[in-house]
Order: C-alpha cells, then structure tokens, then sequence
C-alpha cells in the first residue's frame, strides 16, 4: 500500500490533499484538510477536484480553510476556559449551589448565609 493517498475520484492519480465528507442532516458538504486517516463514507481529493466540487441543489459547501496556522489568542482563550470548565467538581448532589444570603460584610468580603431551601412545591 503506498504511503501517498490518492484522490477518490475515478482514473485520477493525483496526491489527495482534501476531505470531503457529508452532514446529510444538515444538507451540507464539508471539504476540510486531508484527515489524518481513511474513514468509510469520506472522499480524498486532490486539489484540482477540490476546487471544482459542486453540491446537489439546495445543499450547501463548507470549505474549512486547507493550511493550520498557529492559533489565535481566540482559540487558546476557549480552550483554556473548556479545560478550567471540565476540570471544576461537580456540586454536591445535596448541597444547595447559588442560594446564599449575605450577613455581614468587612471592605470587599462579604459573609454568606446558605438560604433554607423554598420546600413549598
């Protein structure tokens, strides 16, 4: 088997550059970089195919820019709060999360009162 995939598109020989893959939900087709590995019911394709692909009508295509560049501060910045996010414990399943009441203050602290829940339902 050769290291160099080529493009799925009959008789073409070229080196596959792009996938594409299909949202039928979504009526869309998404060409994106070369995935990393062959899945079934994904296409390689080379750049020529690529640039000349076309969808069904009322389908859409979603073109993934082709070259990774080094990420945005954006992207670090959302990665570091969904890393912060998955890493907070989970609240207790009894104890009461947001319901406090403030007692007494001291300049910027604050001291908080667990509220009794409201058992009226």
């Amino acid at each position: 088997m050769s290291p160099v995939r080529s493009c799925s598109r009959t008789a073409c020989r070229q080196p596959a550059v792009f996938t594409l893959t299909y949202v039928y939900a979504d009526s869309t087709a998404v060409l994106g970089p070369l995935a990393t590995y062959v899945e079934p019911h994904c296409y390689d394709l080379c750049a020529e195919h690529a640039e000349r692909l076309t969808a069904p009508r009322g389908w859409e295509v979603v073109r993934l820019p082709s070259e990774p560049g080094a990420p945005n501060g954006d992207d670090l910045e959302a990665l570091a709060n969904a890393v912060r996010e998955a890493a907070r414990p989970a609240p207790a399943a009894g104890e009461p999360v947001g319901q406090a009441v403030e007692v007494g203050r001291r300049g910027h602290l604050r001291v908080l009162k667990s509220a009794q829940p409201n058992r009226e339902r």
